[in-house]
């Protein structure tokens, strides 16, 4: 249930840590702070296509063997329904083919995609064909959530609202900003009680926030674009926040990477509200500019979210303190990843 969680509190500057529960959060925070939430929306990405017999025919028919597994990464810019997505298995799929969608309920085609593009590791580029109803209708109905691949069974109908924030608004996500999962409307109102400003980025999160480090370098690595949106109500509090000396927090990596983007691209100067796209990534050496306190699940080894909580740790002694705070949490048990417990830095 949300709010039940176990949440490991950890001084960055002492290394103290302490175990304690999510529904607690309210008293580590005090009147004046900041927290940012992400406010971006689970879509039901993942879909299962077959494919059309032929890609040089007129054939509309699909080829009913084999399942091919598309999940919806990013919406591409412009009028048309173009994503990026990952297929799998995707060696066969090749630019000019079909997929075809069918519905659950008639089993008759919903939606068709056409192949534009091949990338790397799956990647494709597809450009969905118009139906009468919107996309986004027709999504609803024929696409699943999409659950990550460690929770090892297909999503539930109650998933449509647990693997969502409390607070979700702005539709786009192809997995759920995790440390939000945690809130309740409860613990929403007894922070503000507090005196506690709350307010929202979207950033939606897809390839680039969960992708797996593939460089042998940290130089080398390079994290697909996602897509953000700095609101005026947020770029004002943030200046604010900033000139009065309060704590902002960040609930979560994709909100941290949102805010500090953005710090880069004001360079000093006032935060302004915009949308763009980031690639940031986050590792030791990075200097915070905006965001002085984290709230985070567990994360992989050797992954991108636990290079930018380690980077969050500040000092060489400070990565000492976050590893020995993993060490205790895998010790006691914490559940680890997307349905998981979570970890407060301050």
């Amino acid at each position: 249930m949300r709010g039940t969680s176990r949440m490991l509190s950890l001084d960055r500057a002492s290394g103290e840590y302490k175990d304690d529960t999510f529904a607690n959060l309210p008293h580590y925070l005090r009147d004046g702070d900041l927290l940012i939430l992400n406010d971006s929306r689970v879509i039901p990405a993942r879909l299962y296509a077959t494919r059309a017999r032929s890609p040089h025919t007129q054939s509309n028919s699909p080829d009913p063997t084999g399942r091919i597994e598309v999940l919806l990464t990013q919406r591409l810019e412009g009028e048309q329904e173009i994503w990026s997505a990952l297929v799998r298995p995707s060696r066969k799929i090749q630019p000019g083919e079909r997929l075809h969608f069918a519905d659950p309920a008639t089993r008759e085609t919903a939606l068709v995609a056409e192949v534009l593009t091949t990338g790397e590791f799956g990647e494709r580029i597809l450009r969905f064909h118009p139906t009468i109803e919107t996309f986004r209708t027709v999504l609803d109905r024929v696409g699943h959530m999409p659950l990550p691949p460690y929770i090892h069974r297909d999503d539930a109908a109650e998933d449509r609202t647990r693997y969502q924030t409390v607070y979700a608004n702005q539709p786009g996500s192809a997995a759920a900003p995790t440390a939000g999962l945690h809130f309740t409307p409860e613990i929403l109102s007894a922070l503000r009680d507090k005196g506690v400003q709350i307010e929202y980025v979207t950033l939606h999160v897809g390839l680039g926030t969960f992708q797996p480090v593939r460089a042998t370098h940290l130089a080398d690595i390079r994290l697909h674009a996602e897509h953000y949106t700095l609101p005026a109500a947020t770029a004002v509090a943030i200046n604010q926040a900033l000139t009065d000396k309060r704590r902002i927090l960040a609930a979560g990596t994709t909100t941290t990477r949102t805010l500090e983007h953005c710090a880069v691209i004001a360079n000093g100067e006032l935060l302004r509200p915009h949308s763009g796209q980031t690639s940031i990534f986050i590792s030791p050496g990075h200097e915070f500019r905006i965001v002085s306190g984290l709230l985070t699940n567990f994360h992989l080894p050797q992954s991108t979210l636990l290079m930018l909580v380690s980077a969050f740790a500040g000092s060489e002694k400070g990565r000492e303190h976050v590893l020995t705070a993993y060490q205790h949490a895998v010790a006691q048990r914490y559940r680890f990843f997307s349905y998981g417990d979570c970890m407060l830095l301050l």
